[in-house]
This record gives structure tokens, sequence and C-alpha cells, in this order.
């Protein structure tokens, strides 16, 4: 006859699992240093993009995504109006305007 053994967790008298904060507690740290490391920085620079969109004038000298620099001439809705080169103008979206040159 065979004898047949069951294989499984026993538990040790008194003894217990961690509580369940325990076991979390290392994801909601890792949650906390990647939101004021990556996210909460990036939610601040998107904000001063915004506001520095908002406040474009005629005159002012910006850099685009693509790497052209330009004056703005017009000031639309969505868009805006650079002057590139003696008489050359271009038409962008807002979002395209990355940097305005300072002075």
């Amino acid at each position: 006859m065979k004898e047949v053994y069951a294989v499984g967790e026993t538990q040790v008298p008194g003894g217990s699992s961690p509580p369940v904060i325990l076991t979390w507690l290392p994801i909601i740290f890792i949650f906390i240093i990647f939101y004021f490391l990556l996210i909460r920085p990036q939610q601040k620079k998107q904000k001063e993009l915004n506001e520095m969109i908002s406040k474009l004038k005629k005159g002012d000298e910006v850099i685009t995504t693509g790497g052209i620099y330009g004056t703005v001439i017009n000031v639309k809705d969505k868009s805006v109006i650079l002057k590139v080169d003696e008489n050359v103008t271009i038409e962008f979206q807002k979002s395209a305007i990355t940097y305005l040159k300072k002075g």
C-alpha cells in the first residue's frame, strides 16, 4: 500500500502574516517618489509653457519645436504668424512654440 502525504503550508501556532499595509507600503512609496520626481515637475513645466503661449504678443522672438527662429507678427486664437526672414512668414499652431527668447 502506498502512503500519500499532504504537502502544503503549515501554520506555526501563534504565527501570523504581516499586515496588508506592509506589503503595499513599498509600492506606495515608489509611486510617491515617481510623483515628486517625474510627474509634478512635468506638470509645472507644462503650466509655465501654457502661460507663456497665452501671453504671446506681436514682436516677441520665439523658437518652434522644429527649431525655427522667428518674430511674432500676428496672434490668432489657435495659431501665430511668424516672420522668419525678409518677406517670409509662416503660420504655426501655438502649441509649436516652445521657447520665448528673452531680451
